[in-house]
């Protein structure tokens, strides 16, 4: 048996405690399942995101904003209920990043489909490079992962609490294009990416120990959240980039 999460994961949903409190039953969590929940997850995420990708509603975002960190939160303390709240949970924050990325294509046209193709290119090559084993979820590379992800977070929260004030940290700026502003994108970038091994990691782990079926949905949530802050980050640094124009 492997030792894929005796340390940790640095997706804050995936963590070496997620099977610990989990209900042993005959049907187990796989790969090729939790793959199929993925891909469903994803297409509800992409046709509500399609939906709302025609305005820029702010009564919308934030109402899809909060109901998703609502069904994150119920997915993560109840585990067993991941195949009703995993669904939701796209569906809201698809909605949400429809509107997120109609404001950032109608800043920079194109910008949005740039961003789609690098994400779903840099999960591809991630994973392709996982299953080769040329990359792979050491406990160094976990540790460090865990600690960059950790200090984004802060950085994320300060800025957050910042903007109560009127002001904010300048290289969160979409309109910041300094070379300093740029650099930090591309960092959060690539640890956002990385973060995508740990959680391949966390799913070969749990169907190594046969964890319940609805682990699957679990395994897919935890997926689905790298995959939105990821987007996330792209749309940020090619509108840096795209203002440098």
């Amino acid at each position: 048996m492997s030792s894929h999460l005796s340390l940790r994961s640095g997706n804050p949903v995936l963590s070496k405690k997620t099977f610990s409190n989990t209900v042993s039953i005959n049907e187990k969590m796989t790969i090729e399942g939790t793959v199929n929940k993925t891909a469903i997850s994803l297409l509800i995420l992409v046709g509500t995101g399609y939906l709302t990708f025609d305005t820029l509603n702010p009564i919308l975002l934030i109402g899809c904003g909060i109901g998703g960190f609502i069904f994150a939160l119920v997915t993560i303390f109840k585990k067993e209920w991941a195949p009703i709240t995993v669904p939701i949970y796209a569906a809201l924050q698809g909605a949400m990043l429809g509107g997120i990325s109609y404001m950032y294509n109608y800043l920079y046209d194109g910008i949005v489909t740039n961003a789609i193709l690098l994400t779903v290119g840099i999960l591809v090559s991630l994973l392709i490079a996982y299953r080769s084993g040329y990359i792979k979820a050491t406990e160094n590379f976990k540790l460090g992962i865990f600690a960059a992800t950790g200090g984004i977070a802060i950085v994320y929260l300060v800025n957050f609490i910042m903007g109560f004030f009127g002001s904010g940290i300048g290289v969160m700026n979409i309109n910041n294009a300094s070379p300093l502003s740029i650099g930090f994108s591309i960092v959060v970038v690539i640890i956002a990416a990385l973060n995508l091994v740990l959680d391949f990691d966390f799913i070969e782990e749990g169907a190594e120990k046969g964890a319940p079926k609805y682990m699957e949905w679990y395994g897919s949530f935890g997926l689905l959240v790298t995959l939105i802050w990821l987007y996330l980050e792209i749309l940020r640094l090619l509108a840096k980039l795209n203002s440098r124009k």
